[in-house]
């Protein structure tokens, strides 16, 4: 009987399930931004001094995000800056079908973490040394978030929009 609750206790993905939700939060609230993000305005920072555009924003989130996903599912741990520039980026349908390539390759890569203890597992990355997998996920979780706060911050100032499930 106790090794089956030890089994139990064991396989419990409490902690994975919730990251996952909170990650897949952050793609469905970059998705809005971007859904009520006029083209004439998705690159337009003139606005508001130092602030970088709703699409930066939105791109440097996702870029987060990539970069950590594409690390852990191929050990890519590249900036993916090269491949997400304005210029190839240029429209708010090409960015939400950049942003659907990202939530993939999240999806991906939760689908191998098997319980809450392999958050424990230490990984070494690129920029951070040797860290756990689970302050590797909350660190890009913060760092995608803020960009993402950033964003949707832009589309206030520049269109007075606040789009459905974020505050700010």
């Amino acid at each position: 009987m106790e090794q089956t609750a030890g089994a139990h206790i064991l396989e419990q993905r409490d902690i994975v399930a919730s990251l996952d939700r909170e990650f897949a939060r952050l793609h469905f609230r970059s998705t809005a931004i971007i859904e009520s993000t006029r083209a004439s305005l998705l690159y337009e920072s003139s606005a508001v001094p130092g602030l970088r555009s709703i699409g930066e924003n939105v791109l440097r989130s996702a870029a987060a995000i990539e970069q950590t996903f594409g690390g852990l599912t191929a050990n890519l741990w590249d900036d993916p800056f090269e491949w997400t520039l304005p210029e190839q980026l240029s429209t708010p349908s090409i960015v939400l079908a950049h942003l659907l390539e990202v939530e993939e390759t999240r999806k991906h890569a939760f689908q191998s973490f098997t319980d809450d203890l392999c958050l424990l597992k230490s990984i070494a990355t690129p920029a951070d040394g040797l860290v756990t997998l689970m302050e590797l996920l909350l660190r890009t979780l913060l760092r995608a978030a803020h960009y993402q706060s950033r964003a949707a911050v832009a589309l206030q100032a520049l269109s007075g929009i606040s789009p459905s499930g974020l505050i700010i």
